[in-house]
């Protein structure tokens, strides 16, 4: 048996996301953030370390979160494991020598998460891994099989009583714990949750009146600037002026490693800003200094600002609206769909939105029960 076990970091590089070799000094220790790629030594603090060796012709990759202390003793532990199967000695605290034991794995995920997602993505994360280890029967990560996560979406649907949707969503959140553990091709396209797509909620053109009549100080651009870019809200929270350019007129959306940042899928693209939107971002960098703080809507001490959604619910209260019927991505549906109601192309809107399917799009493409469209149809038959 290959008892040696390599340590790589999964980063982002020109040709897309790869598994590096991690940097090793001349007395063995782990250089933090160093990776070589090609024949370089490169910095790169963003990405998880990761465990990789044989079992047999099986290659075995495992992710050891974001320290790089951690990582090198979790690679030392997974040596000895390896060397203790090979001298045929079972290790009474793992339980079992040739894999990682679940809950462990799950330890290690969500530390990851809690470092790199919201707060709220990462409390999902762990409802779903906690109803995952509630239904999984099976000690090791290795040894999850299809029957798992079949019966997984049996148990959420008939015992904890989730809604399609809400199933769809923490079963794709145990597809991503397994795929970050190096396991794949356990399901079939056939075998995920299947739900019926809600239609995508937009803002009525009379309320978003009152809201920002009701907004103070800098609350009507940060709002406008949502509306009018189509931006998720951390592609908004990690904006920087490097990003907007004032003269064309447009947003490069881009990975941002100095903030361990990236767009959604790590896609970037460009997004148009519209010339309301443009003179007032202009008004806004005249009183302010890039260099000091690269973020467009910085807190103190040069801080993403975090508190958007809650700045949104106190306005709508303001304007006497309900703010049950106010949320951020809201924004964003309502963004799609005016472009498309006013003939921007589904290819264009696509990659505006940064959507890696045309699908994703097609949601935002609702009917326009609007007097201009009649006017339209009326057009249609004036001969």
């Amino acid at each position: 048996m290959n008892r040696q076990v390599n340590l790589t970091k999964r980063i982002r590089t020109t040709n897309g996301l790869r598994f590096c070799p991690v940097v090793i000094s001349a007395n063995g220790r782990v250089r933090p953030d160093y990776v070589t790629v090609g024949d370089k030594e490169e910095r790169h603090p963003e990405g998880a370390y990761y465990l990789e060796w044989y079992e047999g012709k099986k290659r075995i990759r495992q992710s050891v979160g974001k320290d790089a202390s951690t990582a090198a003793a979790r690679r030392h532990k997974q040596e000895q494991i390896l060397a203790s199967k090979a001298a045929g000695i079972k290790l009474a605290e793992e339980g079992s020598p040739d894999g990682t034991l679940l809950g462990d794995a799950v330890v290690i995920y969500l530390e990851d998460i809690k470092k790199t997602k919201k707060h709220k993505t990462y409390v999902a994360y762990k409802i779903a891994l906690e109803y995952f280890l509630e239904s999984c029967t099976k000690a090791r990560v290795t040894d999850i099989a299809r029957s798992d996560l079949l019966q997984y979406s049996a148990y959420l649907r008939d015992t904890k009583k989730l809604q399609p949707r809400t199933v769809y969503n923490k079963f794709e959140s145990i597809m991503s714990f397994l795929k970050t553990n190096g396991i794949r091709g356990l399901v079939g396209k056939n075998d995920w949750p299947r739900y019926v797509e809600d239609e995508p909620e937009i803002y009525e053109r009379e309320e978003l009146k009152k809201f920002f009549a009701a907004c103070k100080d800098d609350e009507q651009l940060w709002f406008e600037f949502f509306l009018m870019t189509g931006l998720r809200e951390q592609e908004v929270m990690y904006c920087t002026w490097s990003e907007i350019n004032l003269v064309r007129g447009v947003i490069t959306v881009r990975y941002k490693p100095e903030f361990g940042f990236s767009p959604k899928a790590y896609k970037g693209r460009e997004v148009p800003i519209p010339d309301r939107l443009v003179r007032s971002l202009k008004k806004l960098k005249a009183g302010f200094d890039p260099a000091a703080c690269p973020l467009l809507f910085p807190t103190s001490g040069c801080r993403p600002k975090l508190d958007f959604l809650d700045a949104c619910k106190a306005i709508a209260t303001r304007a006497k609206l309900n703010p049950d019927n106010f949320w951020l991505h809201k924004f964003r549906a309502t963004f799609a769909t005016w472009a498309l109601w006013n003939g921007v192309d589904l290819r264009t809107v696509q990659q505006w939105m940064g959507h890696t399917d045309l699908e994703s799009t097609l949601r935002y493409l609702k009917p326009n029960r609007g007097a201009a469209v009649r006017d339209k149809v009326n057009a249609m038959f004036d001969y």
